[in-house]
């Protein structure tokens, strides 16, 4: 059988191909048919086994009005005079088939087969109707003469829920940070213990014997976790300072303090906890399949403009911040930092709405209703964003750059202000639940990921000579090459599991397990394979606390306790920010031959790592890029560092390791991601220490122009993949390197409405195609544009059966000119038919509108006549089909728009412009369009 996603994709290719036939058989002054402009999202509840832009969305129903309804249906069916008036001609549309220099020859063009198709742009500006000014209007009028004005009190909510989403989002993480922190201690506890018992059962000693004596020196041992050694006193504090001078065989034998012990196996209860964590991470994307990856190319997209589905909803929260918890502490080269970004945009718009529905419950309440648009929406978003990343790095400057850098496509003054106030507020509330112990006395600083504090090692000096800049810059662009061969690896694996694994949730599951055995057991053999143990630094009298702080955290691994610890096993063994840290602190000056980590064990990790960082992206687990880059980073620069130093013959010529090691981690990080200013703000918050101002914004400068010599970021990959009609900031290469004018890339057949419409013309028109926009018309005055109609008021309308009766027009009599066409302008009126629906009414069921599914027409119905003019927008956005491609996309992106109409000189549509029509593959096709012109004259029309 044909696997499913090729069905749907052939599905899509048929459902095209029916679509371009019924527009090429479109009978003369009848509907034309049109590809889908706005097309509406589409998600097949039955088959929700890919994650978002994985799924094949199905495209949109496309195709041309039929006037042959049954004529003995007279229930439904028009009257013979509205028939008689539908067939004069007085219906007939603006003719938008062109054949002349602007090569549209009449055909919907533009992105197909794609998962693209059936997304759906955000709506940034207020449809501005006769409904709309009067609800303004009326809160004028209510303002008038008042100190406390609606606008205030707008104001005043914005910056409280703003307040709120900032407050939420810290405990969110700190709540993760302390699941992953439990679980990482819960996990590498026993397989320490095991460790440990092994290695005295090795030496002769039985497994209920006290561990003390006077065997190996007279030493005395402990147990010893990721977070250093523990006392085994009654109080069972951690203490890193104080040793165990003897323990009983109850506290010794760790089948008395284990459920069970795996045969005294460490690798087997390694594989077993990582296991079931990996499994429990995959249940929440099995879930919710958003809910996978890290979030930011969602994020990025949703602030973009683009509606993906379920992207910001309280259930794709909960899968997120659960699943990451298990999916870092399983032991795969992933984060929680980068999902955290996710976390706080889906708080913000969860917050910000002031409603959702999660399970059945529907938490609606109106006070919040202002706020209740795609507007405000997204500028909460960018302000959760940044909220996301001051709780990961304690960096609030460097959110507010990255949430615009990285994910703001529309940004303002204001908006930067609310940024920066959510920023702070998360910032505060971590300082608050930080320090509680202390009785809000003395802050303690320490971040829920840090990157420990870089102090000069030199009185009076900084960490590097100015010369080695010039190194900085080499090893940027070291890290640009290889976050490029990162982003190609990613992005071939991506597409394999696109194409083999993707399709099916029970593949997926299956596939991160198996990766997470390879990752499980390359972290136990690398180091039983290093087998060498090196001795502790002794000579730490000038030591800073945290570097003593840090050699408690080196593990033992089949090493002697308190003596010798496996420079591998404390790369691979040990949570990621003690890792890094480590890397990052302990001290190389080149003035001594003593080294922490040598550099055959900083290649061992840092290949093998940054292999696995790879294929484990993408798969179906809530997984971040930040902490595997700056880990990997970290092993790259701290082995350049090493052997620089090595080359130079320990004579302190180049700078301490652990600073290449910083370099390194921004080099690998820039490269993978492409980011620069954010980066280096977010780095220096995150380090604390300006030294490294030049040497960051060197080094991720040069890692950014180096990979994009070769690819994209890998960001925009994973969008490009997921076939999201992204609008990137400048305009396509390809529009400035040819002439290109709107009229050759906008979509030529266009479905109109006319001011007062048949109910049964707008249902049946609802019906058959999925445009989310419809221009109205007057073709009393040779079809001039009038405004545009939505979907969702329209089905509104419907649905609150706002349309008057037949002889609520003229006394339902028709008239007709000489000839034979009707009077459209008598037929119209000044009357407006009633019953109107206010404009809050229409919106309050944001973003939930009703569809056409939902609307049930009577016996007559179809007869009504459906008044726009109330509603309809009569001041869209337009743009002459002479105008450039560049001022085109400025306009369009710059403003957010959905659809852009394009007129001509008289002011008639002759087309429309959506999203997709502006992607480089639709210039490119419009281009070539234009060049076979003389090809496609003879088509068809």
């Amino acid at each position: 059988m044909m696997p499913s996603s090729q069905r749907q994709r052939q599905r899509g290719n048929d459902g095209q191909q029916a679509a371009a036939a019924a527009g090429s058989q479109a009978p003369p002054g009848g509907y034309d048919s049109i590809r889908a402009l706005d097309l509406v999202s589409y998600n097949n509840d039955n088959d929700n086994d890919n994650d978002l832009g994985e799924e094949e969305y199905s495209d949109a129903l496309s195709g041309g009005y039929d006037d042959d309804d049954d004529d003995d249906d007279d229930e439904y069916d028009l009257d013979s005079e509205a028939r008689e008036y539908y067939n004069s001609g007085a219906s007939e549309l603006v003719t938008t088939v062109r054949g002349d220099g602007y090569g549209g020859g009449g055909h919907a063009h533009g992105i197909q087969a794609t998962g693209a198709s059936s997304l759906q742009s955000h709506n940034y500006e207020p449809d501005e109707s006769e409904v709309w000014r009067a609800y303004v209007a009326q809160q004028h009028f209510s303002n008038r003469g008042q100190w406390w004005t609606t606008g205030k009190l707008r104001a005043m909510k914005r910056w409280m829920l703003t307040l709120v989403v900032g407050v939420v989002q810290a405990i969110i993480a700190v709540m993760c940070n302390f699941g992953v922190i439990s679980l990482t201690e819960m996990k590498f506890d026993h397989v320490y213990d095991l460790l440990e018992q092994n290695r005295l059962s090795a030496m002769g000693k039985h497994a209920g014997s006290g561990a003390g004596g006077e065997d190996d020196g007279g030493d005395s041992y402990g147990f010893y976790t990721a977070y250093g050694q523990l006392d085994m006193n009654q109080d069972g504090i951690p203490d890193s300072e104080q040793q165990v001078s003897s323990l009983s065989s109850s506290d010794y034998d760790t089948s008395s303090r284990y459920w069970f012990n795996f045969g005294d196996s460490p690798f087997a209860a390694l594989l077993f906890y990582q296991t079931i964590f990996v499994l429990a991470a995959a249940a929440f994307v099995w879930i919710e399949p958003v809910a996978g990856g890290s979030g930011v190319p969602e994020i990025k997209c949703f602030m973009n403009g683009i509606d993906l589905p379920r992207i910001v909803e309280f259930k794709t929260l909960v899968c997120r911040v659960v699943g990451v918890v298990f999916s870092v502490s399983s032991g795969l080269p992933v984060g929680k930092e980068g999902p955290m970004i996710h976390s706080g945009s889906v708080v913000a718009a969860v917050i910000s709405q002031g409603r959702t529905k999660f399970w059945g419950v529907d938490t609606s309440f109106a006070k919040f209703s202002d706020f209740r648009n795609d507007r405000e929406k997204r500028d909460f978003v960018a302000c959760g964003a940044a909220a996301g990343i001051a709780s990961a790095f304690g960096a609030p400057i460097g959110g507010v750059l990255l949430s615009l850098e990285e994910g703001a496509s529309y940004w303002s003054t204001n908006l930067t202000w609310r940024a920066f106030f959510c920023a702070m507020i998360t910032l505060g509330t971590l300082f608050v639940i930080g320090n509680e112990d202390s009785k809000w006395g003395q802050a303690n600083l320490q971040k829920l990921f840090s990157l420990g504090e870089f102090t000069s090692i030199g009185d009076g000096s900084s960490n590097f000579s100015v010369w080695e800049l010039f190194v900085f810059i080499l090893i940027g662009c070291l890290g640009g090459l290889m976050g490029a061969c990162f982003n190609a690896g990613c992005e071939n694996m991506m597409l394999w599991r696109m194409k083999n694994v993707n399709y099916s949730k029970a593949r997926r599951v299956v596939e991160i397990v198996l990766i997470s055995f390879v990752c499980t057991t390359v972290s136990y053999v690398m180091p039983v394979l290093w087998g060498r143990c090196t001795e502790l630094p002794t000579d730490m009298q000038d030591w800073t606390n945290q570097e003593k702080e840090l050699v408690s955290n080196l593990v033992p691994f089949n090493c002697v306790p308190g003596k010798e610890y496996n420079e591998v096993a404390s790369l691979y063994l040990t949570p990621a920010d003690v890792a890094i840290r480590q890397l990052y602190h302990f001290r190389e000056t080149g003035e001594t031959d003593s080294s922490t980590f040598s550099s055959a064990a900083l290649f061992l990790f840092f290949v093998p790592y940054i292999t696995l960082a790879a294929v484990v992206f993408g798969t179906a687990v809530p997984a971040g890029l930040f902490v595997p880059s700056l880990l990997s980073g970290a092993a790259f620069g701290r082995l350049i560092g090493h052997l620089l130093h090595k080359l130079d013959h320990t004579s302190g010529t180049f700078a301490d390791s652990g600073t290449y090691a910083l370099i390194g981690s921004a080099a690998v990080l820039g490269g993978t991601a492409r980011m620069t200013i954010s980066l280096t703000v977010l780095l220096l918050e995150a380090t604390g220490n300006m030294q490294y101002v030049l040497p960051l914004m060197l080094t991720v400068m040069s890692a950014r122009f180096s990979g994009n010599v070769f690819n994209e970021g890998i960001y925009d990959i994973v969008i490009h993949l997921k076939h999201i009609p992204f609008l990137e900031p400048e305009v396509p290469t390809i529009a400035e390197r040819h002439e290109i004018v709107a009229g050759q890339v906008m979509s030529t057949e266009v479905k109109c409405l006319r001011p007062v419409e048949r109910v049964g013309i707008v249902y049946d028109l609802l019906k058959s195609v999925g445009h989310g926009n419809f221009p109205i018309v007057d073709t009393a005055t040779s079809g001039t544009l009038y405004g545009t109609a939505s979907r969702a008021m329209l089905c509104t309308l419907l649905q609150r059966r706002a349309f008057g009766q037949p002889h609520d027009v003229n006394n339902g009599h028709y008239h007709s000119n000489a000839d034979g066409s009707a009077d459209y302008a008598e037929l119209l009126g000044p009357k407006r038919l009633s019953p109107l629906v206010q404009w809050d009414t229409i919106e309050r069921v944001y973003p939930r509108y009703p569809t056409i599914d939902d609307v049930l027409l009577r016996p007559g119905d179809r007869n009504c006549w459906l008044d726009l003019r109330p509603y309809a927008n009569t001041a869209p956005y337009t743009i002459n089909e002479t105008a450039s491609i560049q001022r085109t996309y400025r306009l369009f992106r710059t403003l957010g728009l959905r659809f852009l109409c394009v007129v001509n000189h008289n002011n008639q549509v002759v087309g429309i412009i959506s999203r997709v029509d502006l992607l480089p593959e639709s210039l490119s096709d419009s281009i070539m369009r234009g060049r076979n012109a003389h090809m496609t004259r003879g088509v068809s029309r």
